[in-house]
């Protein structure tokens, strides 16, 4: 059985979220951004969620990009300017 899990995706995978572990979060021109744990061996992947509520619907757009490190600090740091960078690139047109 447990080859089928890991063939049809219900094994471990070498990167994933820890339950969506926030380490860092903060407002942007009426988004919220969240800094995401992702521990990818004994490196944190950069990773992140975007949020906003529109029209009374909370819509997230997630990113994960390729950039590891291993401070938390970091990570925090690079996930909120990555996520700026996104707003300020596409606005809304994320969610779409």
């Amino acid at each position: 059985m447990s080859f089928f899990k890991k063939l049809f995706g219900g094994g471990s995978a070498s990167a994933e979220p820890a339950g969506d572990k926030v380490l860092g979060e903060e407002g942007y021109k009426g988004f919220l951004i969240k800094a995401i744990e992702m521990k990818v061996g004994s490196e944190l992947q950069l990773a992140g969620t975007i949020e906003k509520d529109i029209d009374g619907a909370l819509k997230t757009y997630r990113f994960i990009r390729a950039d590891r490190m291993s401070s938390r600090e970091d990570l925090v740091a690079l996930a909120l300017g990555k996520g700026r960078q996104i707003i300020d690139e596409q606005g809304d047109r994320i969610f779409s």
